[in-house]
């Protein structure tokens, strides 16, 4: 059975996205890094559906932890999807009240370990390598061409680095049967507001959205496992933003 696997899988779209992916007919891995009851929690609605899934722990801002994680998943089946979803924001603030530790760890998870990811995935899926060819995708954010000010810039920023690692990527890897695409969510209704200190952050900007609504975990999972699938099998280095018209 072709495995699928998501980072950040335990919750919101990570979580929406998997589902998705079983019902596709993969198995799949539900990365997590601290959230194992979470995880296990969507393996088993997975399973309880009649699918396949299991659960793998890492934190993929650690290098090591990711390598682990990659030969977890060679002992479950042959890689075919990687979707880089595992994100990480810190509280509201302006650029000037930034601090370089802060910095680095928002980069560390949403640049440096989406790369990683990347580069071990590519390893297995390549036809260079002796794989069977495959998608990446990568959940960026509509932050990356809105810049995030007042809030999130840092985040913004790192989600910018992701669209260039998308399209660069895509290029790279075209020829070796790999499809990397991404999408940009906008105001999406997942707990990652609560970790930015705002948990009712879509409700107070959802008037000021062309569709006059936050978007649904469900909507950006679709889009997501269309891009991985054989419909989207001329599409690479391409970027749906799927954020209500903003």
């Amino acid at each position: 059975m072709d495995l699928a696997l998501v980072t950040g899988g335990s919750r919101g779209i990570g979580r929406a996205t998997a589902l998705l992916l079983a019902q596709a007919g993969y198995r799949v891995a539900i990365n997590y890094r601290q959230r194992a009851d979470e995880a296990a929690a969507v393996v088993a609605e997975i399973e309880a559906q009649g699918g396949s899934a299991f659960a793998v722990q890492a934190d993929i801002a650690e290098e090591a932890q990711v390598l682990r994680m990659f030969t977890e998943i060679d002992n479950q089946g042959a890689l075919r999807v990687l979707v880089n979803n595992a994100g990480i924001l810190s509280t509201q603030c302006r650029v000037e009240d930034l601090d370089a530790e802060r910095i680095q760890r928002v980069f560390a998870t949403n640049v440096t370990g989406t790369f990683i990811c990347c580069r071990e995935a590519v390893k297995r899926m390549g036809t260079h390598h002796g794989g069977k060819g495959g998608a990446i995708v990568n959940v960026s954010s509509a932050a990356s061409r809105l810049g995030a000010p007042g809030e999130y810039v840092d985040y913004a920023a790192s989600k910018g680095a992701m669209d260039s690692l998308t399209k660069g990527l895509s290029l790279e890897v075209a020829a070796q049967g790999i499809r990397v695409n991404s999408v940009r969510p906008g105001l999406i209704y997942t707990e990652m507001h609560a970790d930015g200190g705002e948990p009712g952050r879509v409700d107070r900007l959802a008037s000021s959205l062309p569709m006059g609504r936050g978007g649904q975990a469900d909507e950006i999972a679709q889009a997501i496992v269309w891009l991985a699938s054989d419909a989207a099998s001329y599409v690479t280095g391409t970027f749906i933003d799927a954020a209500g018209g903003r």
